[in-house]
């Protein structure tokens, strides 16, 4: 089986059995003058890992593994958005309010659809999901088992929110669960070296790390 060069220790995986992740990877949570911006983060450290996170899909795209990308989107309704989320926060700007952008966190939005460097492309899979985890109210899980994948490999941001939150229920359902270092970033820069340690903690309770290069170079 081919392998990656990971922490705690090497990671297998089998030949055409991996699946690239890539979380929420859109314009409101990256770009200047989005939501993550007018909540006063600075945006910058998502942005710049744009560049890293298109090698990994490449890297992907040239193996033939499938690419699935997650939105975190709501109906324009807000039926699928519980109210504690919508009220939770406090802030000026809630779920469904006009923001620069259109309205937050609405499937169709200007400010919910990827940056363009990373959209997806025809036939791969987009996955729209109204919670932390991908899994949670969508057909991921169903799409995995159809094409017989076990094996994941996870990008996207922030990390300690969405993307561990997803890694979780993955680890949980029975998914070997490696995260691209360099392919995921927080706002917070403590909380994504503390969301790294926890992951690949005691031998991997959670799953392994490695960079975006080494992984690429193991599906050639």
């Amino acid at each position: 089986m081919p392998v990656i060069a990971a922490q705690p220790y090497d990671y297998s995986f089998p030949a055409g059995r991996l699946a690239l992740v890539v979380i929420d990877m859109q314009r409101d949570f990256i770009e200047e003058g989005g939501f993550g911006s007018v909540l006063g983060n600075d945006v910058r450290p998502l942005a710049a890992i744009v560049p890293t996170v298109r090698r990994l899909i490449d890297g992907f795209r040239a193996a033939g593994l499938p690419v699935i990308h997650t939105r975190e989107g709501h109906k324009p309704d807000l039926s699928d958005c519980p109210p504690a989320k919508r009220a939770r926060g406090g802030g000026a700007l809630a779920i469904g309010d006009a923001g620069p952008m259109g309205r937050i966190l609405v499937d169709g939005e200007p400010g919910n659809d990827f940056v363009p460097e990373l959209a997806a492309l025809p036939g791969e899979t987009v996955i729209v999901k109204p919670g932390k985890g991908a899994f949670y109210a969508t057909p991921l899980g169903d799409l995995l088992l159809r094409q017989g994948i076990g094996h994941l490999v996870f990008a996207g941001v922030t990390t300690e929110v969405c993307v561990q939150t997803t890694m979780r229920e993955a680890n949980d359902r029975g998914y070997e669960c490696i995260l691209a270092e360099d392919a995921t970033e927080s706002y917070f820069p403590e909380f994504k070296a503390a969301t790294l340690a926890m992951i690949r903690a005691q031998g991997g309770i959670v799953g392994w790390t490695a960079p975006t290069d080494t992984i690429v170079q193991a599906l050639t």
